[in-house]
């Protein structure tokens, strides 16, 4: 199991109702056994494993490459687990869903008789981490919460980079401090990456949140990094240190601005951990780029520029279970899938494991043809 990050082509289009009604059809019978097999805990941590979302994803029709495929199964299958009584519910969705997390949330909590205020804060932390504390280039807009009856919870959100027409999924499941919070990544791995959750940054986070306490005092210190960049003399300067290389990268990622009202919220606060910190109204993007770059040049303390990506074993050969929806590797034919939904149905029914263990034990070793693989567009 990898719990992290993966990378899709940003794709446009929807789903015929033909097919949609069918991929929440094989959804439901595919998380009852799911569920019956592994528990509610075991289905949340699939889901929070990248490589097997795409799997699922590509076993109900999803196209493999598609980042439309994160905001449609995510909806399928918060469908079918409100209609379905396992132990797990699902909040929030794509755009203006995603804003309804808190009260969704609450109203699940409450079912399964949880402290829903925790959730809805964890929620908004995890948002903010892959919004802010961790910055490359996306922009969120897709956030889900997996929530189960015994209180293990799961999250599975997207951000779009529109300049390079990609999409970056983010995978999480029960986290429980900001040090390398992801566990396991898949995706593409870029050159670098603002990263102050990574699993060396308590150094960074104590000093970013320090800065943030001086207030007005580091809006001069970002005015004088600016003056250091266009060579003026200051009073200090950073020895042996590339000032405009290092600002360069800082603004590749975005504007370096202060929301002054935010750190004064911090400083009034007494905030003194990062996650408390992060959670602070206002805190953007912009203004923790302004926060690590005087962290980096005026205090020397510099932040993770490490992309938290790994490889893992690319899924395609699950869409091989029904085909594409746009036709990669095959087109989707109504009669098969309604003859697999048939059959899933009669095996989970009778509870009969054995004749899928039987079929996993024939198709784990069997590799697709690797010219079949082919971008959809």
């Amino acid at each position: 199991m990898r719990s992290g990050i993966a990378e899709l082509p940003l794709h446009t289009g929807h789903v015929p109702p033909w097919l949609a009604s069918r991929m929440e059809r094989l959804a439901r019978i595919v998380l009852k056994i799911l569920v019956d097999e592994y528990g509610t805990k075991g289905a949340l941590e699939r889901f929070a494993d990248p490589v097997w979302f795409q799997a699922f994803n590509n076993l109900i029709g999803m196209d493999w490459d598609s980042s439309g495929s994160t905001t449609v199964t995510t909806g399928i299958v918060k469908e079918a687990l409100n209609e379905l009584d396992l132990g797990i519910k699902v909040a929030g969705g794509k755009g203006k869903a995603s804003r309804k997390t808190p009260d969704e949330l609450k109203v699940i909590a409450e079912k399964f008789d949880l402290p829903w205020e925790e959730y809805v804060k964890m929620s908004r932390l995890v948002a903010k981490v892959d919004s802010v504390a961790l910055q490359t280039g996306y922009q969120l807009y897709h956030h889900t919460f997996f929530l189960d009856e015994e209180g293990n919870w799961a999250v599975v959100q997207q951000g779009m980079n529109p300049e390079e027409k990609l999409a970056r999924r983010y995978h999480w499941f029960n986290a429980e401090e900001l040090l390398n919070p992801h566990k396991g990544v898949a995706g593409v791995k870029r050159d670098f990456a603002l990263n102050t959750v990574d699993i060396d940054s308590k150094e960074i986070q104590k000093t970013i949140i320090e800065i943030a306490q001086e207030g007005k005092k580091v809006a001069r210190e970002v005015e004088t990094i600016k003056a250091m960049k266009k060579g003026y003399m200051v009073f200090y300067k950073p020895r042996d240190v590339d000032v405009a290389g290092v600002i360069k990268r800082y603004e590749s990622l975005g504007k370096i601005e202060l929301n002054v009202k935010a750190l004064e919220f911090a400083r009034e606060l007494a905030v003194e951990d990062y996650e408390s910190f992060l959670l602070i109204r206002g805190l953007g993007p912009g203004t923790l780029r302004a926060l690590a770059l005087v962290a980096e040049l005026i205090y020397d303390v510099k932040p993770s520029w490490r992309d938290p990506v790994t490889h893992p074993i690319d899924p395609f050969k699950f869409a091989y279970a029904v085909g594409g929806k746009d036709r990669v590797p095959f087109r989707i034919e109504k009669g098969i899938y309604d003859d697999l939904i048939e059959f899933l149905t009669r095996l989970e029914e009778t509870k009969n494991r054995e004749i899928l263990k039987r079929v996993r034990r024939i198709t784990e070793r069997w590799k697709f043809p690797e010219e079949e693989k082919i971008p959809t567009f």
